[in-house]
Order: C-alpha cells, then structure tokens, then sequence
C-alpha cells in the first residue's frame, strides 16, 4: 500500500502539469456498487503516434495497450451520451463504466484512433473544433472525413468551440456566438446536432458554465482528474488527460478503475479567480459512507496544503500561496474499497494581469 501511495501521489502531482446535482442522486442502484459509487470514469486523449507533441499525444504502443485493457472483461465502455443520460435519470449503470473522449478532431483520430477502436467495438465520443476542419489546417481531418466516421456508427460528435482559443476573457455575447456557430456548422456538415461541450483548455468560469447550460448542453467537460458522481456538477465534469508522460499501462489501470468521492457543498462556487480570491478557500463535504476522511490526501503543484476536517464530513483546503496565472488543479484522493481509489478534481483559472 505505501508504494501504491507513493505512486498515486507522483502521478496526481504530474497532472497539474500536464452547484447542479444529479436529478437522479438519490436514486437505487445498490444492484452493483452503492448509489454514489455508481459513477463512471471519462478518460481523454489528443494525438495519436504523433511524437512530436508529446504533451498531447500517446504513443501507438501505449494506446494499444489501454484498448487491450478495455477489452479485457473488466470495464464497460459506453458511450458517453449513454453515461450522461444514465446519471441524470438515476439509472443504475454498469460497475467499471467508463467513457474514451477525444479532442480536437486532429487527422491521426481518423488514421490511427478509430480503425482500432472500431475494430474493438469501443465507442467514443470526438469533440470537434470546427475552424480547423472548416480551413483545412494542416494535421486536422476533413468533413469528408468525419462524415465518413458519422455513418460508420460508434461515434458521437460533441461541441468544443470554433477557434479553440480559451473562452476565458471574452464577453459572454462573443462566446454565446462562438458556441452557437460551431454548433450550427456540425449540424450543416454532419447532420447531428451536439448535446455535449468541451471547454477549450478545460478553461471556465461561473458565467461560461451558465451559458453552456442556458444553450441546451446535457453537460459540459473540463480536462481536471476525477471519476463522476451523481453528486458532480454536470457542467463541469472532469476527464482524465491521457499522454505519452502519464499514459503508461500502470497508470491507465488507476484511473480506470477510480470511484468518485461524492462531494456536495463545494467552495467556492466559481473556479475563475481573482485577485481577492486566490489562493480559493477549498472546501466540500463528503458523504456519509464514503471513507474515513483522516486518510484524505489534496495535492497541488508547487504548493504546501493545510488540510482540516470540520465535523465528521467536512473538509476544508488551504494553500501555502497565490495560485499563478493560467490553469491550476487541485486533487483529492481517499482509498476506497478493492485497493481502488476515490479521486476528486478541481480546476481553477488565475487571469494575467
């Protein structure tokens, strides 16, 4: 257990490198796991054997191992609308349920991602960027292209912006139409309208995950670490980043078979920060039954954390100094049952200047 510790620790400190409840929360799905233990784990990837951008790709090697994984019995890849839907009824779903995302609709998606996962029989949803495609950017696919994957079946297409420029510092009615345009382009090109979002960079604040909800999204993804639970805000689901540093099969195996640690009450409301506000006073309160919170560990790059349980469930985390400009995590974890892992992520954004 101490150098599963040790190791956890690394690999969640590298990943910062690298109030809306389920309407369903309190829903039965005790068939296979307790209710707020039946979450899922949403993974995510870039690139695909494009070794020059190493901070985004996975290595073809890597990746194959991770579909061997997944098909090994263990898990239960769904699509993510399926997920999604699921939590948000109160649906019982699989244990292990888990769901492949990819962003940025680059052309090793097309030659490298999909003919292993079709060949595999996983579904994955591609969250598309439509200036790239519209412009025929060098390294990106065509709509030709992703027409041809539509069709094919297996793959959901989901929003993620038109320039994929951080939506952080614009106005609201310069993201409202950036939003609406892209999807309105997938909805011309491809026939299907998105019901999932993706913030560029992971980025948001309060305002933009309002207006992601005002639009009509059915949720909406940041790149933070965590597994879902039904108490997740469902327009600030987390996702685990996946690359050639922190993609390696040991790891892959860790987060895949995470559990959430369901958190109600989380503060502060709003993960953009200001000056006032930074460093955030962190805190959440975990439900009963879900782990002996003395054996929660927080971790933050670069800084020293203050951990205090107030009461039997409330935890609150207080950094050593100011977050700096541009993104920030903090992660929590908690051993959970089957040598398995509660894991717990929040992003925050610093503006410059």
């Amino acid at each position: 257990m101490q150098n599963a510790t040790a190791t956890l620790r690394r690999w969640t400190a590298a990943l910062f490198v690298a109030g809306h409840v389920w309407p369903g929360a309190g829903a039965d799905v005790s068939a296979t796991e307790p209710a707020a233990d039946n979450g899922a784990v949403v993974v995510m990837y870039h690139r695909f054997g494009e070794d020059r951008y190493a901070a985004t790709n996975i290595g073809l090697d890597q990746f194959d191992s991770h579909i061997e994984e997944l098909t090994s019995g263990r898990y239960n890849v769904l699509p993510l609308p399926e997920i999604v839907a699921a939590l948000a009824a109160g649906r019982k779903l699989p244990a292990r349920s888990l769901a492949i995302t990819i962003d940025d609709a680059f052309l090793s998606v097309y030659t490298q991602a999909w003919p292993r996962l079709r060949e595999a029989g996983l579904p994955f949803t591609l969250f598309v960027a439509t200036e790239p495609v519209d412009r025929n950017y060098p390294g990106y696919m065509s709509w030709v292209q992703l027409r041809e994957m539509v069709a094919a079946g297996g793959v959901t297409i989901a929003a993620h912006g038109v320039t994929h420029r951080s939506m952080i510092g614009q106005s609201m009615a310069e993201t409202r139409r950036e939003i609406a345009r892209g999807r309105a382009e997938i909805r011309e090109q491809l026939g299907v309208t998105p019901e999932l979002f993706a913030y560029p960079f992971g980025e948001y604040g309060r305002a933009l995950r309002d207006l992601v909800a005002e639009l009509g999204f059915t949720a909406a993804f940041g790149q933070h670490s965590g597994a879902i639970a039904r108490t997740t805000d469902r327009y600030a689901l987390p996702r685990f980043p996946l690359n050639e540093s922190y993609g390696d099969l040991q790891r892959f195996r860790l987060v895949a078979n995470s559990l959430p640690m369901p958190t109600v009450d989380v503060t502060p409301n709003d993960p953009l920060l200001s000056a006032a506000n930074n460093p955030p006073p962190y805190g959440f309160t975990v439900l009963e039954g879900f782990g002996n919170l003395e054996r929660i560990a927080c971790y933050a790059i670069g800084q020293t954390l203050d951990i205090e349980q107030l009461g039997s469930r409330r935890v609150e985390v207080r950094l050593s100094d100011a977050f700096k400009p541009g993104r920030n995590r903090i992660n929590c974890t908690l051993p959970g049952p089957e040598g398995r892992w509660r894991w717990l992520g929040r992003q925050f954004y610093v503006p410059s200047g």
